[in-house]
């Protein structure tokens, strides 16, 4: 190949790479640094109506819909409601929806001095509003201190002061919103147990606690978003760094320090965020040996010599050691293989993918993100017609909990699965 040629190959991908990097940056960034500043905002387009979606294509910039009046929301009586500011509200909504005890989420704006903000006003960083997300929940199911605890373990990062990931500026930074003195003293213990558990080491907890003023619904285009556009919502989210810093920082072992701290819940069964691992003394004594070689140590139970090979009733598999949500009777399936296999996730928040060398190939481990307890692993070779995955798991890192059982353990929100 001559000279000029690889000059013409590497200059290609090098523009590619560039145009990739400022595409997604500008994806969902602030318009007023991306788009041209004088295109008035009668010329911008419209998102399409739901019932007739355009073909999905990857966004140059966040739409801006036609400014519409933003309302407050309602809050339906008989639910609790908390508001948080996360960064980007697509993300910090669809982060909330993943907690047991959630019942809706609402993006909006607050924090500012606009009546009904539009989000081209907002992102113009001049109202001092910024992109949050309120919470309605069952208080029976999660308290105000599990969502506490599941914010800043699933939804922000505490230490940026600047914004939230790659989303820079004041209406992105991250915040907590109290409507009573108990809510703002248990904002300051979560914000106080952080620190003393130095899940960041020594970086300071930045997280603004903030009295709650009027929340303005932002525009239908925003709502659900991650489930409207999940191809556009996907490339966003997986550029922004969301999950590799989640993945980073809360370990079980560093999830265990700050949970020490916290509260304990009075409800029965499994509790999310207050889990506690155990010591590996307090599991020898706990586990059986096959249990403990199979999660502990990454070891891999025998073929069809297993409790749950065969085990087709209805009911959801949990985590021995946490007792995290897994994987449900609905989609099991006969893999052949002598272990039990699931086409995918009853929680995929519950789940975490590794890359495991241990037969010298390339494979995908499947460990709980609570407990880290080694599960087995996926595959591609599942059923084509469900979805061509195969998670196939030991039993020894599993409980099985009949449909009938649910509630009395703590897992009645799963119920619903087989009514």
């Amino acid at each position: 190949m001559g000279l000029a040629a690889k000059f013409g190959i590497a200059f290609a991908a090098i523009f590619l790479i560039a145009s990739g990097v400022y595409g997604f940056r500008a994806m969902r960034s602030h318009p007023t640094e991306l788009s041209p500043a004088s295109a008035p905002l009668a010329q911008e387009v419209s998102p399409a109506p739901e019932s007739s979606p355009a073909p999905e294509t990857l966004p140059t910039t966040k739409a801006a819909p036609i400014v519409k009046p933003a309302t407050t929301a309602n809050t339906p009586h008989g639910e609790a409601v908390a508001t948080f500011a996360g960064g980007c509200f697509w993300c910090t909504e669809a982060d909330f929806e993943k907690a047991p005890g959630v019942i809706s989420v609402i993006s909006g704006y607050t924090g500012g001095i606009e009546k009904n903000p539009s989000y081209q006003q907002v992102s113009s960083e001049t109202t001092g509003h910024r992109e949050s997300v309120e919470v309605h929940y069952d208080p029976a199911i999660i308290s105000y201190d599990g969502l506490l605890d599941w914010f800043f373990q699933h939804a922000v990062d505490p230490t940026d002061a600047g914004g939230q990931f790659v989303d820079r500026g004041p209406s992105y930074k991250g915040g907590i919103f109290y409507r009573t003195d108990d809510e703002r003293m248990k904002a300051e213990a979560a914000k106080q147990a952080l620190t003393a558990s130095h899940v960041f080491s020594d970086k300071a907890i930045v997280t603004d606690i903030l009295p709650a003023g009027p929340f303005y619904v932002a525009e239908d285009y925003h709502q659900d978003y991650h489930t409207k556009n999940p191809v556009r919502y996907s490339y966003y989210r997986g550029g922004s760094g969301r999950e590799t810093f989640f993945a980073t920082y809360w370990t079980a072992e560093a999830t265990a320090r700050y949970t020490a701290l916290r509260p304990k819940p009075t409800r029965e069964g499994f509790c999310g965020p207050c889990f506690i691992k155990p010591s590996l003394a307090e599991l020898k004594a706990k586990l059986t040996p096959l249990q403990y070689s199979v999660t502990q140590e990454a070891d891999t139970e025998k073929p069809f010599d297993n409790l749950y090979d065969k085990e087709y009733r209805d009911g959801i598999y949990v985590d021995i050691v946490s007792g995290e949500p897994l994987f449900s009777s609905k989609d099991k399936f006969d893999s052949g293989t002598g272990w039990p296999s699931f086409i995918k996730p009853l929680a995929p928040e519950n789940i975490v993918e590794k890359t495991d060398y241990y037969l010298l190939y390339p494979r995908t481990e499947i460990v709980s993100r609570l407990a880290g307890s080694h599960l087995g692993h996926k595959f591609d070779d599942g059923p084509a017609d469900r979805g061509g995955k195969h998670y196939c798991m030991n039993s020894a890192a599993l409980r099985f909990i009949p449909k009938e059982n649910l509630g009395a353990e703590g897992y009645e929100e799963y119920a619903k699965l087989f009514q």
